[in-house]
């Protein structure tokens, strides 16, 4: 079964509590958090002090996503709201083993976040490091995108590089992830999904987030 990763960035931020207390009462595990800066990806979303409100509220462990330059610089900041896993992204770490190093000594889960055109051979150096890796399939930045089709053979070559490592790091999905594409994902060896529209927009979340479970 999956772990489901739902992503904050797609609820209705004029009823975040609601929204939250939903995530909540489902089968959910983690609540998925996305951190943009307007630089590293084109979009701002939220920072930390929606991370302090989340984190009060939240009885999931938080999923915290950096889309950020320098992310190093706010292991601690995370980690004070509440962030069980962090992710940065490859493209934004010039020292990854560093700062992969830094989250786990804070008391994180440490993860590394793979844009749509970086491929995975890029990690065989790091991977038996890392508690996670997430590959978008979308471009980072806003959410309701389509799937890129070419990440279902992403997965798959990933998890053949974490079994060659004897590495334990689970692979996440994040963009444009329903009931379909997220099955191909499943299949192709993911482990966690993250799925904005497709729970927040549907008529009854809980059960949308219980059919991804399922796969």
């Amino acid at each position: 079964m999956a772990i489901v990763s739902p992503s904050l960035l797609s609820a209705d931020f004029g009823n975040l509590a609601s929204s939250i207390e939903m995530i909540n009462r489902s089968e959910a595990e983690w609540l998925h958090i996305d951190v943009m800066d307007g630089v590293f990806v084109p979009n701002i979303s939220f920072g930390f002090p929606v991370l302090e409100y989340v984190k009060k509220l939240s009885q999931k462990p938080l999923d915290v996503h950096l889309m950020i330059v320098e992310p190093t610089k706010f292991i601690k900041q995370v980690k004070d709201c509440g962030g069980y896993i962090m992710n940065v992204h490859y493209e934004a770490s010039t020292h990854l083993h560093r700062s992969i190093q830094q989250i786990k000594e804070a008391g994180m889960k440490a993860a590394v976040t793979l844009n749509p055109h970086t491929p995975v051979s890029l990690l065989e150096d790091i991977v038996a490091d890392l508690d996670m890796v997430l590959l978008m399939s979308v471009n980072p930045g806003f959410g309701g995108q389509k799937f890129i089709s070419n990440t279902v053979n992403k997965v798959a070559a990933l998890k053949e590089l974490i079994l060659k490592k004897n590495s334990g790091a689970l692979i996440e999905v994040d963009g444009g992830i329903n009931q379909q594409t997220g099955k191909l994902v499943v299949d192709a060896g993911a482990d966690v999904l993250v799925a904005g529209n497709w729970v927040f927009k549907s008529e009854d979340p809980i059960a949308t987030i219980s059919g991804l479970k399922s796969l």
